[in-house]
């Protein structure tokens, strides 16, 4: 699969649309007051709490390059609730992007690998793992699928990549993850293993495109064809739900990536993650 610029500004819309409707998710619980939503330049800049994995700046590079006082207002908002900015950005999109927040004191930290499968070549293969059955979790399973998410989060695979430049307390993940049981376009699966749940996930379709996220195994059942029983049932319903490409977010080198590439996902570009802490002075020429 091929990579081009208007497609990674496709996926981008589709994982601007994520963040901001789970934003919204957690806008039943979090204070109005507390929370920033609040879309920039294509983009979209959101803090929820400290802690939360979607307090970004997500989607920026396919429309645009945002004007300083854009980035003032959204750096103020997060310096008034001492959190530092983070800004996930395409290696396919507007370069000019990542010039202007290096030069806004922006540091690099990391990078994401953003992988695709096209839908409209896949086919499902007849056997998904031998004792492994996935299905939608109930609403009566909605604390069962938190916990199973939450606590294979937790304990990551060892990889031979480099270190993930976050980490999240479980609290903090239980309640992102919780809200996510309120947000729209959200779907939740478990997969069970010889009756037993082994793993969960969650897949959100829209345009087209469906975003692969949230999965994880317990540590008990890993090395077991759970991730790849929970990624075909998704791509199977993601089809059926009418999506064209299928996507998924990776750190470097990690199992997941290893996961996602042998059922076919090919690397379409990366994101680069950089961090402004609150406090630094807004460009060079201050």
């Amino acid at each position: 699969m091929f990579a081009t610029s208007s497609l990674a500004g496709r996926i981008e819309r589709a994982e601007v649309a994520l963040v901001a409707s789970a934003a919204e998710a957690c806008g039943a619980r979090v204070p109005a007051s507390q929370m920033i939503n609040t879309r920039v330049a294509g983009g979209v800049a959101v803090f929820v709490e400290q802690g939360c994995p979607f307090n970004k700046i997500a989607g920026l590079g396919f429309d645009g390059v945002p004007s300083d006082a854009e980035l003032d207002a959204i750096e103020s908002g997060f310096a008034d609730r001492g959190a530092p900015v983070q800004a996930e950005v395409s290696s396919l999109g507007d370069p000019g992007v990542v010039r202007q927040l290096t030069r806004r004191h922006y540091e690099l930290v990391g990078f994401e690998n953003v992988l695709g499968l096209d839908l409209r070549a896949w086919q499902a293969p007849a056997e998904t793992g031998a004792g492994i059955d996935v299905q939608p979790a109930m609403d009566s399973e909605g604390r069962i699928w938190l916990a199973t998410v939450t606590d294979g989060f937790l304990q990551p695979d060892v990889s031979d990549g480099p270190a993930g430049h976050e980490s999240f307390p479980r609290e903090s993940l239980e309640r992102i993850f919780g809200d996510s049981l309120r947000s729209t376009g959200m779907e939740r699966y478990l997969a069970r293993r010889d009756g037993v749940i082994a793993g969960g996930a969650s897949l959100r379709a829209g345009d087209g495109v469906a975003l692969l996220c949230g999965a994880a195994t317990l540590p008990e059942h890993r090395r077991r064809g759970v991730q790849r029983a929970l990624l075909y049932e998704r791509l199977r319903l993601a089809i059926a739900r009418g999506c064209d490409l299928a996507v998924v977010t990776t750190q470097p080198a990690s199992k997941s990536q290893a996961n996602v590439e042998r059922v076919g996902f090919a690397l379409l570009y990366v994101r680069a993650v950089l961090v402004k802490s609150p406090g630094v002075r807004r460009s060079s020429a201050l």
